[in-house]
């Protein structure tokens, strides 16, 4: 039995997490996309604090540009539930990363290593005619899996191309889509539009407050650029522009908001659609949505 926490950016998962590990004396399995790299803790809002009392698998442990898929998160968490497991302890998975979730629960089957002179035929495709044009191309021949990424989401349309032009088969088809194979209860944190839009600009702007701007002035100067301008770098590709000067701080700001608004919508359109319990964190707030799960867990478990 596993616990998932999730829900959109901003919406306080994480603190409910920590809480309930604390509570439970157990660990968390992260399941965010980028917080696997290391040094990118204010852009990806790592729970630093909670981490110093609470042990998070799946954070930190790889350079920025080091390759990180569906399957190796499914690989890599499965393996440390059930080492938690193995502890005696109740695993909590927390994250907003829903195809990640996904590939956790159901599955995916072991697609085709990375062809390198491939991929980058198709990135020079993409270069000169931009990201949209490759995306009409994908929902072509895999309108299933198009309909779950963003146009903009260069890497996932390369390597969704890349994999049907190795196979002929399309990407969503190594997807499977069954029964669970891993017995969870699931939270799903809510929040209204308004109010948690309202949230994602107070982050924003605080993240700007605690050193974003110097976190990527950092990477830059380590060497990684293509990184953090690719589109999965929400928090990072925005501000490169403002560090070179190219644009102003509040547009920088700006496009960090209207990119992760952009982002929390399909997150919330994911989790609405999984039937999981749902908490009222706007009711409740963060303490009593800890208690709300506590008791659910009290009566099912």
């Amino acid at each position: 039995m596993i616990l998932l926490i999730g829900g959109p950016t901003a919406s306080g998962k994480s603190s409910i997490a920590c809480k309930l590990a604390q509570i439970l004396n157990t660990e968390i399995v992260s399941a965010d996309s980028m917080s696997v790299y290391k040094y990118m803790n204010i852009g990806t809002a790592k729970p630093l604090e909670c981490m110093k009392e609470v042990r998070h698998h799946l954070v930190d442990i790889l350079d920025p540009g080091e390759i990180f898929d569906a399957k190796m998160f499914e690989k890599m968490a499965y393996e440390a539930i059930k080492d938690i497991e193995r502890r005696g302890k109740l695993p909590i998975v927390c994250g907003g990363t829903y195809l990640y979730i996904q590939a956790l629960l159901y599955g995916i089957e072991e697609t085709p290593p990375p062809d390198w002179s491939l991929r980058e035929r198709l990135y020079s495709v993409l270069k000169r005619k931009g990201s949209i044009y490759m995306y009409e191309k994908l929902k072509v021949i895999d309108k299933k899996y198009a309909l779950k990424i963003s146009p903009k989401d260069s890497r996932r349309i390369v390597r969704a191309l890349e994999v049907f032009l190795q196979t002929g088969k399309p990407f969503s088809s190594f997807h499977r889509w069954g029964k669970p194979r891993l017995e969870f209860i699931g939270f799903y944190i809510k929040w209204s539009w308004d109010v948690l839009s309202q949230r994602i600009e107070n982050r924003v702007r605080h993240m700007f407050s605690e050193g974003l701007t110097q976190e990527v002035r950092k990477l830059l100067e380590m060497g990684f650029e293509s990184f953090i301008t690719s589109a999965q770098a929400i928090g990072y590709k925005e501000v490169v522009p403002y560090v070179k000067g190219m644009i102003s701080l509040e547009e920088a700001m700006q496009n960090v908001i209207k990119n992760t608004k952009a982002y929390a919508k399909r997150q919330i359109r994911w989790f609405k659609r999984q039937g999981w319990i749902v908490v009222d964190t706007e009711k409740l707030g963060i303490d009593g949505s800890v208690n709300f799960i506590i008791q659910i867990l009290d009566s099912t478990l």
